[in-house]
């Protein structure tokens, strides 16, 4: 916490400095308001001099006046300098949230990390607000407090100390509790947005299979968890405040039980009892204050704890130096003995992977769900680093290349991409400089030209968030173009036709040769029709490759990719079209 306060408050000390001054003198305004009534009531009102008393009753009123004002003012200040603080903080975070390598929002999770850039960001700012507005008041109120009540009366003064040790003790222990539950609490929160995060992006499905009483159930779990956190934090924080009256009015009963004993001896006045009663209030309602941003400050560091972590996350995929590899100048893309997995020390994703792809060619990748498709494009990417091996673009090792130069190699579609809330040509370009020829271009070929046209605002159509105003057919070709528009050396499609008409599949993969004849295409894909054109197809199972070749050498020799293809393109004339022999015929060569 306190390396986020030096890190992002630091640049408005300044103005904190000023803001503390303000609110000094707006409160030591406050403190002579009860001193100057015991004044009056003691010494001017014994005179019976009406303008003395009219004087210092205008005195009061400009303290009164003067106090309101100050505060005024550096609340304001306060609230200014924690919002920008904050604002700065978000910003941070996000960029680092950005950065985040895929391991490390896997590590991380991402309910966590809209945790951390919601609730955790508002306790921080809470807490700033909190301290530069109660924090040089609540002490100074306290303190000057009670320095002024031993100007009036030592006696009754020390009789309201002692029972400070005691409050004090009580903070300090109940924060020192609070602080690892406020972290228990906001790790449950992470879970509970985790939860309702999955369940309204798939309430479609849940509603489908009438699994909404199961779902509730669920919810009602991490629910009671999540109340059950608070509640006790809440039963922990509720001692401070009874606590705080109790030991306070006891040490009132002992100030007006000696008070008055002390007027009945002579030795103290009228005036002072009074000026001690309001003295009282204004030290209870410091300790109150004390108390509360010892709450806020409570969950604001189990939350910059959590910040910081994020914040200082190292990177973990660091650029190694860059050079040629022997005998792969000739590779677009090339995996040397690849192996990986998602949770290190179990049992690989990828094994013993190797493969070549020359510039200009197709590669398709076909297998069984889980079989590791989409952690090859993974790895392609560096979205992750391999374990064992090395994976090579242009020659080069992918750890070599700055992430921006890798990723402006490739325009990907990846499973389940998303659409945005933003217009269709927004969606294609994606903040990237590109112009109107180069946008209508795209979608041209990504065969999204005509329903594009078709609507009534064309490209410059808002679209709903994931594209809910699309058919999913529609939704992928605008995806194809945004990974076509900035003409990619390297283009992914993952999965990315499943939900298009085999007619239209075939008219885009037939417009991407035709007019990206340089660009390398990886296409992973569930039908064999997509690929059997490819120069090269993977054939994996389990993480493994089984089967590398064109589709008439696989069909020869890989068993697995020859049961795809028959049955999904059955036998006979359609089988021999596809490139399957019929029964008692080999296949040519």
């Amino acid at each position: 916490m306190k390396q986020i306060i030096m890190r992002y408050v630091s640049p408005y000390f300044r103005r904190m400095g000023l803001g503390f001054t303000i609110k000094f003198v707006g409160t030591i305004m406050d403190l002579g308001i009860p001193y100057i009534l015991a004044y009056i009531i003691d010494t001017v009102i014994p005179l019976k001099d009406r303008r003395l008393v009219l004087g210092w009753g205008g005195v009061m009123v400009l303290c009164s006046l003067l106090a309101v004002s100050f505060n005024i003012i550096a609340n304001r200040m306060a609230s200014r300098v924690a919002s920008d603080a904050t604002e700065a903080i978000r910003h941070d975070l996000f960029a680092k949230t950005m950065g985040l390598s895929s391991a490390a929002t896997d590590r991380f999770t991402k309910p966590s990390l809209i945790s951390r850039m919601t609730s955790d960001t508002y306790n921080v700012h809470q807490m700033l607000g909190r301290v530069q507005r109660l924090g040089v008041r609540a002490p100074i109120l306290l303190i000057g407090g009670l320095c002024v009540t031993f100007t009036l009366d030592p006696v009754m003064a020390c009789v309201l100390l002692a029972v400070l040790p005691l409050l004090g003790f009580i903070t300090v222990y109940v924060s020192k509790r609070s602080i690892p539950m406020y972290g228990g609490l906001q790790e449950a929160n992470d879970r509970f947005v985790r939860m309702v995060r999955e369940d309204i992006s798939g309430i479609r499905v849940i509603k489908a299979l009438s699994r909404t009483g199961y779902e509730t159930e669920k919810f009602r779990d991490i629910n009671r968890e999540v109340v059950e956190r608070e509640r006790k934090n809440g039963m922990v924080m509720a001692v401070i405040n009874p606590s705080m009256n109790i030991l306070l009015n006891l040490g009132l009963v002992g100030v007006i039980l000696v008070g008055a004993w002390r007027v009945n001896a002579g030795t103290s006045e009228v005036g002072k009892i009074l000026a001690f009663t309001t003295y009282f209030t204004i030290i209870l309602n410091a300790m109150m204050s004390l108390a509360k941003m010892f709450t806020v400050m409570s969950k604001a560091i189990a939350s910059g704890n959590r910040i910081r972590e994020a914040l200082e996350s190292e990177e973990d995929m660091d650029v190694i130096p860059a050079y040629e590899e022997e005998g792969a100048e000739d590779a677009e893309i090339c995996f040397d003995h690849v192996s990986f997995s998602y949770l290190k020390g179990k049992e690989p994703n990828i094994k013993d992977l190797s493969f070549t792809v020359g510039k200009g060619e197709t590669l398709g990748i076909i297998g069984e769900i889980g079989s590791g498709k989409s952690t090859v494009i993974n790895l392609l990417m560096r979205l992750y680093d391999p374990d064992r091996g090395r994976v090579l673009v242009a020659g080069k090792d992918v750890r070599s290349y700055a992430p921006d130069d890798l990723k402006q190699k490739f325009g990907v579609v990846f499973q389940n991409d998303t659409i945005f809330e933003d217009t269709i040509a927004g969606n294609v370009t994606l903040g990237r400089e590109m112009g109107d020829g180069q946008v209508r271009t795209a979608l041209l070929y990504a065969q999204a030209g005509e329903f594009v046209e078709n609507r009534a605002g064309k490209e410059a159509e808002a679209l709903n968030i994931k594209g809910a105003n699309l058919s999913g057919g529609q939704k992928q070709r605008v995806l194809i173009a945004r990974a076509l528009a900035a003409e990619p050396e390297i283009l992914i499609l993952d999965d990315s036709s499943s939900a298009l008409d085999y007619r239209t599949d075939a008219r885009l993969r037939q417009g991407i040769r035709e007019h990206y004849r340089g660009t390398t295409l990886v296409i992973v894909a569930q039908r064999v029709s997509s690929i059997r054109n490819a120069d090269h197809i993977l054939v994996l199972e389990d993480g493994v490759m089984i089967g590398y070749g064109t589709h008439r050498e696989l069909m020869e020799t890989c068993g697995l990719y020859r049961e795809i293809a028959m049955s999904q393109m059955g036998s006979g004339s359609a089988g021999e079209k596809a490139g399957i022999p019929p029964q008692g015929k080999e296949a040519p060569v």
